[in-house]
C-alpha cells in the first residue's frame, strides 16, 4: 500500500552572506504586503482619501507586532520565565510566537491613532481591511510550516505531515505523521475570505458589520484547529487558554455584530468615511494638494499677465480700446473746429455791426 504524507521542508533559513533570510519573516512581511493591497482597494472603492491606508498601515504593523509578540509571551509563559527560561528569547521574533489576538488589539490601537489624526472612523476601515486581514493569516501560517511548529496531533489520514525527530514534542516515536494544522488553518482563510466578501455583497454589509464578520469565521474554526495543537498551552479547564480565548471573543464579535446592525440601520452615516466635523476639505493631505494647486495657479496667472504686457501682439481686447479713444480723439477735434467756426462768426457779426454804427 502507498503510504501518502506531507513532508516538512528541509530548510527554513537561508544564508545570504552573514545575513540570514528566514522563511517565518517572508511570508508574514508577504501577509502584510497582501493585506496592505487588499486594503487600499477596498478603502478607495469605499471613498477612502489616498495613501492613508499606507499610512495607517504602518501604525498597524508596529503596534500588531507589539501586541502579537506580548499576547504569545503572555499565554506561554514558560520558555520566557520558567524554571529553564531564557528572557533572550523574547526579543527571537523569528523563531516564532506571535499571538493573532494580541496583534488584532493592538493593531486597532494603531489604526485608531493613525485614523483619528486624519479625522477618519476606523469602522469603514475595518471593513476594508478583514478580507486582506484573513489572507495574511492564511499566508503566515506558512511560516510555521517551514519552522515545523504548531502542528496537530498523530494521524494516519494521508495528509498527516511529516516532522523533524529534533522538532516533535511529546515524545513520539520517528515516523509518526501529525495533523498540518497549518494547512487546516491556511485552507479555512481562504474559504473564509471568499466567504466574507460574499455576505458583504449579498447582505450589504457595512459599518463595521464585515469586520465582526471576520472575527466571527476566523474564531470558529480557530477553536476546532486549536484543539488538535499539541504544542505547549496554558490549561484552564481542561481546554488550551487559546481555545477559551476564541470562545469568549466569537461571543464578544456576535454581539458587536448585533450592535454595529443596529446603528446601521438607524443611522444614515454609519459607514462614512470622515468623522463630523471633518471631510475632504479638511483632511491634511488635501488642503496641501489645494495649496499647492492655488499657489501653482496663481503663478500661472501671474506668468500670463507679464506674457501679454510684454508681448507685442494687440489682443481685440486692445484693438477695441484703441478704436474708442481713437473715435473719443475724432469727436473732440469736430467740436473745438465747431468752437472756433462759432466764434469767428460771432466776430464777424460784431465788425459789421461796428461798420453799420459808423
Amino acid at each position: 500500500m502507498l503510504s501518502l504524507s506531507i513532508p516538512s521542508p528541509s530548510e527554513g533559513v537561508w544564508m545570504i552572506g552573514p545575513l540570514p533570510l528566514r522563511a517565518y519573516a517572508i511570508a508574514i512581511l508577504i501577509g502584510i504586503v497582501v493585506a496592505w493591497w487588499v486594503l487600499e482597494k477596498r478603502y478607495r472603492r469605499k471613498g477612502g482619501p489616498a495613501e492613508v491606508s499606507l499610512d495607517v498601515a504602518v501604525w498597524m504593523v508596529v503596534f500588531g507586532i507589539v501586541g502579537a509578540r506580548l499576547y504569545h509571551i503572555f499565554t506561554t509563559p514558560d520558555p520566557y520565565f520558567g524554571e529553564n527560561g531564557d528572557l533572550t528569547k523574547i526579543f527571537r521574533v523569528w523563531e516564532g510566537g506571535l499571538g493573532i489576538w494580541g496583534a488584532v488589539a493592538l493593531g486597532a490601537v494603531g489604526a485608531w491613532i493613525g485614523l483619528k489624526r486624519r479625522g477618519l472612523r476606523i469602522a469603514p476601515f475595518a471593513d476594508a481591511l478583514a478580507p486582506g486581514m484573513l489572507l495574511a493569516q492564511a499566508i503566515g501560517r506558512l511560516g510555521n510550516y517551514f519552522n515545523q511548529e504548531l502542528y496537530g496531533k498523530p494521524t494516519d489520514l494521508p495528509w498527516g505531515l511529516e516532522i523533524d525527530p529534533e522538532n516533535v514534542v511529546g515524545g513520539y516515536p520517528d515516523g509518526t505523521l501529525f495533523h498540518p494544522t497549518f494547512l487546516y488553518e491556511l485552507i479555512w482563510c481562504l474559504i473564509g475570505a471568499v466567504a466574507l466578501v460574499a455576505l458583504e455583497r449579498k447582505f450589504n454589509l457595512r459599518g463595521g458589520q464585515t469586520f465582526w464578520a471576520y472575527i466571527m469565521i476566523y474564531t470558529l474554526g480557530r477553536v476546532w484547529i486549536e484543539n488538535l495543537r499539541i504544542d505547549e498551552a496554558e490549561m484552564v479547564l481542561g481546554l488550551r487558554l487559546n481555545v477559551w480565548t476564541s470562545i469568549i471573543i466569537f461571543a464578544l464579535a456576535a454581539v458587536m455584530f448585533a450592535w454595529r446592525t443596529k446603528v446601521v440601520r438607524e443611522r444614515d452615516d454609519a459607514d462614512d468615511i470622515y468623522l463630523p466635523g471633518h471631510g475632504p476639505q479638511t483632511d491634511p493631505d488635501a488642503d496641501s494638494a489645494d495649496s499647492a494647486a492655488s499657489a501653482e495657479s496663481a503663478s500661472s496667472a501671474e506668468g500670463a499677465t507679464a506674457t501679454s504686457a510684454d508681448s507685442p501682439t494687440e489682443s481685440p481686447d486692445s484693438d477695441n480700446s484703441e478704436a474708442e479713444a481713437f473715435g473719443e480723439s475724432d469727436r473732440s477735434a469736430k467740436n473745438a473746429a465747431k468752437h472756433r467756426a462759432s466764434s469767428a462768426t460771432r466776430a464777424e457779426s460784431k465788425d459789421e455791426n461796428t461798420e453799420t454804427e459808423k
